[in-house]
């Protein structure tokens, strides 16, 4: 039997809330400006949470749909097509891996905006043959041409939309060569099989939904600034519209390339000539060459894992910061009760709070690409357990700065850098009928990234933007400064928790920066406060990294206003759009959860 949650996009279309970006970050780091608003409108107002008509007595626990449940495999992403174009490789007998490739394949074409062939991703996976997880490292990298001043003119950083319109933020793409490397190591289907549901959508055409429509257009004016880009999302120079049938016969001659000839085919010869002219040509052009996607390659990591409640929380280690910063949270909030406390305790959110600024302290200072930066013991158990000392008072902390972390040679001394990253990209969580589980975070980095579509049929990334736009301050090195063939430092958070050495959940989001308190919060309200997948992910976002506190709007986290206000907190009601899939894997079966804010379906059998 086949479990399916409710499609947003189909039952509920007015309600779905899209995509949301800041005019100005109110938590930026002092003295930097923050981007204009990106490639989103408004989002609509969102449902309260069940228990809000009572202000004394607000609940965040919200009264969310069922979650999904199967017996043998389940998989979770951010668009139906693509899910089921999962669903029908796993019914097939295929892998988690496999699954992953129809997934990724179907989403760069109905979800452009989001991720795609032209983006990054980072993998983990847990092998249930050897119980081993392994992390691919499939990020984007810089040319070898690139500077640390890439993004400088004059000595002057640039203004953040000139620098991300154009060629000059495209990194060299790593999702097609991590495709074929999870398909290489872990795949059981036929490589080519794995695009037919995506060739199918790109030439019979798909309804165009209506986060896509949104989104559109919302950012036409940006979108209208590259010829190519302007063709397809604006045709005759009008937003596409919902429910219109679009068609993508570029993309789908690309991916029969790649079904035919695997990942070469677009690294080497007539797409990745495509690709590199598109860079060239374009507005702001850009520095990638032929050598650069020649030279590209996925790296295998060590998985970074932190223990919380008995379990240990694994995920991606540099150039992501994800696995790093959430797993500092968790245990600067292990010595606290949060399960007692629960969920509506505004102790609870303080806690949470100031670990997460904390955490983003250490992360500003220390974390980038580990090949080109030395870092710190960031999850050494004495270090944090000192750290957490700083959260036993009763208000919020006034202050926060990095730590001093243990070093393995002489520390560095570096100075802060920051990087707008923006609340794009998509998350796709699978286990299948071998017990195998897969976690991917996967994007081109802003909505709609730099707005160069390759001639391939697919958006390239402004990844490059995820570094840090300054090198030095006051002669001190940037950690996360551009250099040539560096990966930018990444939020993406995919991460498998483990318990007893098997999986017990599987979750990621996009969301930016916040991603990392989207994904922390999610395994608090499934490990402490016990909520299922759906509920957890369904929950409202309370998100603090730089001191002010973002409550969701139009949710029961608006009544944490005065109680955190009180606390000494500043806060900020807003739209936060994450992208959530998660899954449990429990002793009765999988239990599944796909963000009601975006377009997401969970299905399993």
């Amino acid at each position: 039997m086949r479990f399916l949650l409710a499609l947003p996009f189909l039952a509920a279309a007015p309600a779905l809330a899209q995509q949301a970006t800041d005019a100005v970050d109110p938590e930026a780091p002092a003295g930097v400006e923050a981007p204009a608003a990106a490639e989103a409108p408004a989002a609509a107002e969102a449902p309260a949470a069940a228990g809000t008509e009572t202000a004394d007595a607000p609940t965040l626990v919200p009264d969310a749909a069922a979650p999904a449940t199967a017996r043998d495999w389940m998989v979770a992403a951010a668009n139906p097509l693509a899910a089921e174009a999962g669903a029908e490789v796993l019914r097939a007998g295929g892998s988690a891996a496999d699954a992953m490739v129809a997934v990724q394949a179907v989403l760069g074409l109905v979800e452009p905006q989001s991720s795609g062939l032209g983006g990054g991703a980072f993998l983990v996976w847990y092998d249930a043959g050897t119980g081993e997880l392994t992390t691919l490292d499939g990020r984007e990298t810089a040319p070898m041409a690139a500077t640390p001043t890439l993004f400088q003119t004059d000595g002057e950083t640039m203004d953040f939309w000139d620098a991300v319109i154009g060629g000059l933020s495209v990194g060299t793409p790593g999702t097609p060569m991590l495709m074929e490397e999870a398909h290489r190591r872990w795949g059981r289907a036929n490589w080519g099989s794995l695009f037919d549901a995506a060739i199918a959508h790109a030439e019979g055409g798909f309804a165009v939904s209506p986060r896509l429509a949104s989104l559109v257009a919302d950012g036409q004016e940006r979108l209208a600034t590259q010829p190519a880009t302007a063709a397809y999302f604006l045709p005759g120079g009008t937003p596409l519209a919902e429910g219109a049938t679009l068609t993508n016969q570029p993309y789908a001659d690309t991916l029969r390339a790649i079904a035919a000839e695997g990942a070469d085919a677009f690294y080497e010869g007539e797409i990745a000539e495509g690709i590199v002219r598109a860079v060239r040509e374009a507005s702001q052009p850009g520095l990638l060459a032929m050598e650069d996607l020649a030279a590209y390659d996925v790296v295998e990591r060590p998985a970074v894992c932190a223990p919380y409640r008995g379990a240990e929380v694994c995920g991606m280690g540099p150039p992501s910061s994800g696995a790093l910063t959430v797993g500092q949270i968790l245990s600067l909030i292990e010595p606290h009760d949060i399960a007692a406390l629960g969920p509506d305790s505004p102790e609870a959110w303080r806690l949470i709070g100031d670990a997460s600024r904390l955490a983003f302290a250490d992360r500003g200072l220390y974390m980038a690409d580990s090949d080109y930066v030395p870092m710190p013991k960031l999850l050494d158990p004495a270090y944090l357990q000192e750290r957490a000392k700083l959260l036993e008072g009763d208000d919020a902390l006034p202050e926060v700065s990095a730590g001093s972390p243990p070093w393995d040679h002489a520390a560095l001394d570096l100075a802060p850098g920051w990087s707008p990253e923006m609340p794009s990209t998509s998350h796709i969580s699978i286990v299948d009928a071998q017990g195998n589980a897969l976690s991917m975070t996967t994007t081109i980095e802003n909505g709609f990234g730099s707005r160069v579509m390759a001639p391939g049929g697919f958006l390239l990334n402004n990844e490059l933007t995820d570094f840090s736009f300054s090198t030095h301050d006051d002669g001190r090195p940037v950690a996360n400064r551009v250099e040539p063939g560096k990966r930018p430092r990444s939020s993406m958070a995919p991460t498998v928790v483990m318990r007893d050495g098997a999986p017990v959940l599987v979750v990621g989001s996009p969301g930016g920066s916040r991603i990392i308190g989207y994904v922390a919060q999610t395994i608090v309200a499934h490990m402490d406060w016990g909520l299922d997948p759906q509920t957890a992910v369904a929950m409202p976002h309370l998100v603090n990294r730089f001191g002010t506190y973002d409550l969701e709007e139009g949710t029961a986290a608006e009544a944490m206003a005065r109680p955190l206000g009180e606390m000494g907190f500043e806060t900020n009601v807003r739209d936060l759009t994450s992208g959530l899939h998660a899954i449990a894997v429990t002793a009765d079966g999988l239990v599944g959860g796909a963000d009601p804010r975006r377009e997401g379906v969970a299905i399993g059998e």
